[in-house]
């Protein structure tokens, strides 16, 4: 526990603070632009997914580290410092979507809870594909390639998605509530699934 405490500072100077910080503005960017005009505030639903899968996006590299087969010799368990890298990182996201959600005028806002979880699955979803790239692989920076796939699969869904399945439906459709009950298994699928790629890489494991 004391090991942990001590690797606060140093883990937290290293983190993507950066690539988070700009996709966050970028998607307070197309947050504000529901406030510019009727049309803006008729695409409000639309311009707070895009701020979601903008911020997503800088998530996908919260688990960039340079020093990554440097401090793979540290005694401090991969899944410790994972997960201390995902707590420094989440009272930043939690704040950053409480300003997303203000941004957007009330009377035009999508219901805040099922939005809420939209914005969950999807930081879950870029966080879980960083620590699979991470076990899987020996790449330092999965960001950029995480966030390519990120966009991918999300243009993909919103394209492609069948009716019964659909993700991405307005509010006054009547698939909306099944939609996010859909949402939710997303979510916990991401979350499981990110806990099982948190640990020790294959690979190293196996040397070892």
């Amino acid at each position: 526990m004391l090991l942990t405490r001590h690797l606060v500072l140093p883990v937290h100077r290293t983190l993507p603070w950066g690539a988070v910080g700009a996709a966050g503005a970028a998607g307070w960017l197309l947050t504000a632009l529901t406030r510019t005009g009727e049309s803006a505030e008729r695409l409000s639903l639309y311009l707070l997914r895009a701020a979601i899968l903008a911020f997503a996006v800088g998530l996908a590299f919260l688990l960039d580290d340079p020093a990554r087969h440097t401090t793979a010799a540290v005694p401090t368990p991969r899944p410790v410092r994972t997960a201390l890298r995902v707590a420094l990182a989440a009272p930043a996201a939690a704040a950053w979507w409480t300003v997303a959600l203000l941004l957007v005028p009330p009377y035009v806002r999508p219901p805040v809870g099922d939005i809420t979880l939209e914005a969950g699955a999807a930081c879950a979803l870029a966080v879980t594909g960083a620590a699979a790239a991470v076990r899987f692989s020996e790449v330092a920076r999965p960001g950029l390639p995480v966030a390519i796939g990120l966009l991918t699969t999300a243009l993909l869904a919103m394209l492609f998605q069948p009716g019964r399945w659909a993700l991405f439906v307005p509010v006054e459709d009547e698939r909306w509530a099944a939609a996010h009950d859909r949402w939710g298994v997303v979510l916990a699928g991401a979350v499981i699934l990110g806990a099982v790629c948190a640990v020790e890489p294959l690979r190293r494991r196996s040397r070892s």
